[in-house]
């Protein structure tokens, strides 16, 4: 395994730093496919853990799992033209099926709203048909020119749900639920502080009418969009041409939404909580919670931890460290892959009756008793938690700023990094002034706050309070 000395310092090189930590803490490795990523086992093991919990969250809502084809005809791209123009530079396309030309090309799925569209022609004809609540999780390609381990990549895992409802409040509840979903989960279980919003007409999803957005702030101050959930309308449906029979006996379109999430969260991780010695994880999402390093073979200290173990919840992940590496080297091991907690016991612990606990948020080193061992490390666990997500949201307060016009924004822009509020007429012509004279580009709209002055860019009326920042 590669060591913490291999990881480049935070505040010498940032970028470098992340990727010393996908591949010192073993999350991926580079392949021979240029601008796609090989997830190991470890990495992969988090992914599973996103999955299953937002799984669980997705069915509960009553949506199903689904599989769709991988490719999609150039026809059926066609059908909604902003869609396939919003794609159209990342789209990769199958033009031989062995050694014949393809009558007609095949791209490879960069998102999947024609499949579904397709299938869904098929399948409603009535309002007993609906809601459709469906999900899939896979991989699409999108041909990105620069590439980062789980930021960006041509090859990406994710899981995008695509739904039809009979009436335009259902599918703007949908959407507006789904969103929120997403909000509890990077909040509840990532630790992440996102801020949620709305995106702009230039910014929001191809094809669609209304794009919300879940915005997470890295340490760096940069932007990661770590989800978004779309509200289509009628729009693909009319494209379609999707109809249902509906109680008054007459033919109607049904509207739509899709909202999707990827392997981009595992980036927002890392990101946000790790440090200089290595990969940093909240326990509610870490693959390995609680890891275990005997001191010494004594089998007393082995059948004590066993016995520990045994009395924790099934929900508690645990791993005894039996190799033959050094203790000082396996300390480092669970130190630069971000198990949260880890408890160190050796014959002297036994007579004394303690144990040692060392938390990965903190570096904090404590001797405890082993009464009550069971109820410290859920306790600890929990508040390992809770301190990633305040230590996150403080430094993320503190990159937070306000500007009443557009010198103080410039001003901003070249002394301190994070996001800056500002009034807004909602116009594009400020939104592309920003972002082709300092960098920055609208992260959201916010929701429940209102403008409260002009615009900070042109000065005419403010009709919405909005966040700018630089974006990964």
């Amino acid at each position: 395994m590669a060591t913490v000395n291999e990881i480049t310092n935070r505040d010498v090189d940032f970028a470098k730093w992340y990727t010393d930590i996908c591949r010192v803490a073993e999350l991926i490795d580079y392949s021979s496919v240029k601008g796609s990523m090989i997830i190991k086992p470890y990495g992969y093991a988090i992914w599973e853990n996103i999955q299953k919990i937002l799984d669980k969250m997705f069915k509960e809502l009553g949506h199903e799992n689904v599989q769709m084809p991988m490719f999609i005809p150039e026809s059926l791209l066609n059908v909604e033209k902003d869609h396939i123009e919003g794609f159209a530079p990342e789209v990769a396309w199958v033009t031989m099926g062995g050694n014949t030309p393809l009558e007609e090309r095949y791209c490879v799925r960069p998102t999947s709203e024609t499949l579904f569209c397709d299938h869904y022609k098929k399948i409603i004809k009535s309002y007993r048909d609906l809601p459709k609540l469906y999900n899939q999780w896979c991989t699409i390609v999108r041909w990105e020119k620069t590439t980062r381990p789980f930021l960006r990549s041509r090859e990406i895992l994710w899981q995008e749900g695509h739904t039809m409802h009979r009436t335009e409040e259902e599918a703007r509840n949908e959407t507006i639920t789904m969103w929120h979903v997403y909000e509890k989960f990077q909040k509840e279980y990532l630790a992440l502080p996102v801020i949620v919003g709305k995106k702009t007409e230039k910014e929001k999803f191809a094809g669609a009418e209304e794009t919300y957005t879940i915005e997470a702030m890295m340490q760096d101050g940069v932007a990661l969009q770590n989800g978004t959930s779309h509200y289509f309308g009628q729009k693909f449906a009319k494209a379609f041409d999707i109809e249902f029979l509906d109680q008054d006996n007459t033919m109607k379109t049904p509207y739509q939404t899709s909202w999707g999430v990827t392997t981009r969260m595992i980036g927002g991780l890392i990101m946000t909580h790790s440090d200089d010695n290595g990969l940093v994880l909240p326990p509610k999402i870490a693959p390995i919670q609680v890891i275990f390093i005997p001191i010494g073979k004594d089998e007393q200290v082995l059948n004590k931890i066993k016995d520990i173990i045994n009395k924790l919840p099934e929900t508690i992940t645990t791993k005894i460290d039996l190799t033959d590496k050094s203790p000082g080297y396996k300390f480092a091991e669970a130190e630069v892959k971000g198990i949260p907690l880890r408890i160190d016991l050796g014959n002297r612990d036994l007579e004394n009756n303690t144990v040692t606990l060392v938390r990965r948020d903190t570096l904090e080193k404590t001797t405890v008793s082993l009464e009550n061992i069971e109820k410290t490390i859920q306790n600890t666990l929990e508040d390992i938690q809770n301190n990633l997500y305040k230590t996150a949201e403080e430094r993320r307060n503190k990159m937070l700023h306000t500007a009443k016009n557009y010198e103080e924004f410039k001003k901003i822009t070249n002394s301190l990094p994070g996001f800056i509020k500002i009034n807004w007429c909602g116009e594009m012509a400020c939104e592309e002034k920003i972002k082709d004279e300092t960098g920055y580009k609208s992260r959201c709209i916010l929701i429940d706050e209102k403008a409260d002055g002009n615009c900070a860019i042109c000065g005419k009326n403010g009709k919405h309070k909005i966040y700018f920042g630089k974006q990964y």
